[in-house]
């Protein structure tokens, strides 16, 4: 999508995303109690429909007499969900839900799982921070419409630009497909810190989400794409271009942001995961954190590969590297850990159920920021 229609789709994700909190108290799915979800779908003339949750394979429902589709879940983990149905292989949204998640590829359903108690990314009575959103012309990113690219920024509660503290900063990085808001929109990264700040579990952060591309045609040509090591190399070395000469100096300049390498750290899920392990190896004198969340690299690749001369010098405070056991990249993970430790490198690696979702890192954030800016 370009011009006109790329802006109205952004209006029409800003209008719904915020309406997510009301349509978990009145729309599809009914969750029942011990935490299972019953979904409905009405269409007569369909033969086949199947509910595409999130983390699971597709599901079959049941058509009633009066051409009603239901389905009611196993347990579910509290947490939140997107979903679809398949329609006789149509991929069709939930009309009675109004939370809607899209991407510049796929769109879907949310809704929410409480726990009890709270989970972190379940909004709290707590303090907040504010999120802010940022636009401005890049002369790196290729393809942006009129070369307008953006970022997030996350600032914590008792922030006062007039008060020259200087904060910690993580640059949060999303994955493929998806925009720089997701991280707030679908992870819930700003009720997350919100929590962890209030229970005291991490330390007060600024947070920068960037867009995550180089160049925009590396998403709008499909996932065809990652079969071109050239032309994932040329979209890493882009967006490290942008991060580090646009974003970077920019948010050291709007905000009350530390410039000191140990109060920098630098993290991501899926493609942001490969650019947060890249950017961070090959520039160690600037973050002395690093995360990768199911990152995408493959199983040939090594540390240096993916830009760190001598790894042993870095000299990282905290390196992790996390990955679903379900998920598809489980295995260029463990082999890129399997390189850190031969390199008698200290690595955090950490592997949970679960697949290339974000029941997945909604958790590894929850635990990897506390392990930031202690040491």
């Amino acid at each position: 999508m370009k011009g006109n229609s790329m802006r109205i789709l952004r209006l029409f994700v800003s209008i719904l995303l915020p309406l997510s909190a009301v349509a978990q108290q009145t729309a599809e799915p009914r969750i029942n109690a011990g935490n299972t979800a019953t979904f409905t779908f009405d269409d007569p003339s369909a033969t086949s429909v199947k509910l595409a949750l999130e983390g699971m394979k597709p599901m079959p429902m049941v058509k009633n007499e009066a051409g009603a589709w239901s389905i009611t879940t196993a347990v579910l983990a509290p947490q939140y969900y997107e979903y679809y149905f398949d329609v006789d292989g149509r991929h069709a949204l939930d009309p009675k839900d109004l939370a809607i998640k899209t991407s510049y590829v796929t769109t879907a359903n949310l809704f929410l799982v409480k726990g009890t108690p709270p989970k972190p990314w379940e909004p709290a009575a707590a303090p907040h921070g504010v999120v802010h959103h940022h636009a401005y012309t890049s002369k790196i990113v290729t393809a942006l419409d009129q070369q307008q690219s953006e970022y997030y920024v996350y600032t914590p509660p008792g922030y006062d630009a007039r008060v020259k503290t200087k904060y910690p900063v993580l640059y949060l990085l999303h994955g493929w497909s998806d925009t720089p808001s997701v991280w707030t929109a679908m992870g819930h990264a700003n009720d997350i810190f919100d929590s962890l700040i209030a229970e005291g579990r991490v330390k007060p952060m600024i947070v920068v989400m960037p867009l995550g591309y180089g160049e925009m045609s590396f998403v709008r040509n499909g996932m065809s794409v990652w079969q071109d090591p050239v032309r994932v190399e040329s979209n890493v070395s882009l967006f490290s271009q942008s991060l580090l000469t646009e974003v970077l100096p920019r948010v050291e300049q709007e905000y009350n942001v530390s410039a000191r390498r140990e109060d920098r750290a630098i993290a991501g899920l899926s493609m942001g995961g490969r650019e947060a392990l890249s950017v961070g190896f090959k520039h160690a004198d600037q973050f002395a954190y690093i995360g990768g969340f199911s990152s995408a690299v493959f199983p040939q690749e090594t540390s240096k590969s993916l830009g760190s001369p001598d790894l042993q010098k870095a000299n990282f405070k905290v390196l992790w590297i996390s990955c679903g056991t379900e998920d598809s990249l489980i295995t260029g993970n463990r082999a890129l850990v399997a390189d850190i430790k031969a390199k008698g490198v200290p690595v955090n690696a950490v592997e949970t159920p679960g697949m290339h979702v974000w029941t997945v890192w909604r958790d590894n954030l929850v635990n990897f920021t506390p392990l930031l800016f202690t040491r």
